[in-house]
């Protein structure tokens, strides 16, 4: 594998010893975080491989499935905010390592289910447990690194998210082909040891996890000095730009735009996560580890489309039209979907699944340069945080429809619509700013974007 601090070169004109620092931080710090990350999104998605398992022996049926994959939503927004709090209190070293142990500990617990209120207040505890994670992460990487070194942090970390969506299907399918191993359920045997992992991943990162640039020992005493002075600079800029107030950006035109849109995609993205197994398990005839395998594939040709079309898309004057294209692909996968066999259902939701993530490629850039630059940091919080609740809602709507219907068809129908709407959405989302107020006419002496700050 490629060194992560060779992985994108670093921009002229920063001191030797700021370069040295940036490029120890992305090679001893952030492999951990990668992982940390990676099995953050295999312990809150693994759910969704043990739908019939859970109604077997639990008597958990799909409305109750449904709810109970997306409470882990709520549970996480609710405590979002006080964690990233926690971890300004008590610093990254404690605080990450911390979230990681208790998710860790929920995930062994949910071996232990039993019935469904025990199964609600689990996927509760679990949404509780790695509330903040994420956006500690990034915070963490605005403690020790400068703007200017932050976009390569960023694409290195989200790689775990998307590897994590192709590994995490092979993984849970053969830690199930343990059923029955011990006179344990392979279920059972999946959170047990998937949670243990957690664990010890957890308290390993305990002993590598450093909070403060100052109390790096593999850091010398210039590059400590040069990487602390140009933090600091970026953080003095952030601290004089304007503030703007959360609860006036609701109603702003722009802002709910986006919103809507990164709804849509949300919506497809996290039914997919959470029926795709169900849905390939109608194939009939596959093992838990084939299942396993099969649903990888939608996020294997996910990430080929996304890595294809960045490299065009990003020197287009306009992404809305690009926009529009991969959300109608969404909207017809999942319309496509409700028709034929289960291995052209298959088909279907890969190009549904393809379609949603490149349209949240797209989407990011058009939010961040759309936004006027006075609303850009506390818009896209929001955005993110009202956008994320389409993991609550998309699960528990199948978990509904399949109990009351007998089919998801209609959770299809919905996702469907919800993306031909976005694609009406992106028509008025700005796609740049114009030249007299892009991000360039707002930058600081080392050339960086000047960001707001929340209130």
């Amino acid at each position: 594998m490629s060194d992560p601090s060779t992985a994108v070169s670093a921009p002229a004109g920063e001191p030797d010893a700021q370069r040295r620092a940036v490029a120890k931080f992305l090679r001893r710090m952030m492999p951990l975080l990668v992982l940390m990350l990676l099995i953050n999104n295999l312990d809150r998605t693994n759910i969704g491989f043990v739908q019939d398992e859970l109604q077997a022996d639990v008597g958990i049926g799909a409305a109750a499935y449904g709810l109970g994959a997306g409470l882990f939503f709520i549970g996480y927004a609710l405590f979002e905010v006080p964690s990233n709090m926690m971890l300004e209190r008590f610093g990254a070293r404690v605080w990450l390592t911390r979230i990681m142990i208790t998710w860790g500990v929920v995930i062994i617990a949910m071996c232990f289910i039993h019935n469904v209120t025990m199964f609600y207040v689990m996927r509760f505890l679990l949404g509780v447990a790695e509330a903040g994670f994420f956006p500690g992460a990034m915070l963490y990487m605005t403690q020790w690194l400068p703007d200017s070194a932050r976009g390569r942090a960023s694409a290195i970390f989200l790689g775990g998210s998307a590897a994590a969506g192709i590994i995490t299907g092979p993984i849970t399918g053969a830690l199930l082909e343990l059923h029955g191993t011990g006179g344990f359920a392979g279920w059972r045997w999946m959170f047990a040891l998937e949670g243990t992992f957690s664990v010890l991943v957890g308290v390993a990162a305990g002993f590598f996890l450093v909070t403060r640039i100052q109390d790096a020992r593999w850091l010398t005493e210039e590059e400590k000095d040069a990487l602390g002075a140009a933090v600091a600079q970026d953080q003095e800029a952030r601290a004089r730009a304007p503030r703007t107030s959360r609860l006036r950006l609701i109603a702003h035109p722009q802002v709910a735009l986006l919103t809507g849109a990164f709804f849509a995609m949300t919506l497809t993205g996290y039914a997919i996560t959470f029926w795709l197994p169900s849905l390939i398990e109608e194939i009939g005839g596959l093992s838990s580890f084939q299942v396993g395998l099969l649903s990888a594939i939608p996020a294997v040709c996910s990430m080929i489309a996304m890595y294809s079309m960045s490299r065009f898309t990003d020197r287009a004057p306009d992404r809305r039209p690009f926009l529009a294209i991969t959300l109608v692909v969404s909207a017809t996968g999942t319309f496509l979907a409700t028709l034929g066999s289960p291995w052209f259902g298959l088909a279907a939701i890969t190009l549904a699944g393809v379609g949603s993530k490149c349209a949240a490629t797209l989407f990011w850039p058009m939010a961040q340069s759309g936004l006027d630059l006075k609303i850009a940091a506390p818009g896209l919080a929001l955005i993110n945080s009202i956008g994320n609740l389409g993991g609550f809602v998309s699960p528990t709507l199948f978990g509904y429809l399949k109990d009351t219907t007998g089919s998801t068809n209609g959770g299809m129908y919905t996702l469907t619509a919800a993306s031909l709407l976005a694609v009406i959405a992106a028509r008025y989302i700005r796609g740049a700013r114009p030249a007299e107020t892009s991000p360039d006419a707002h930058r600081n002496a080392e050339g960086q974007p000047q960001r707001p700050v929340v209130s």
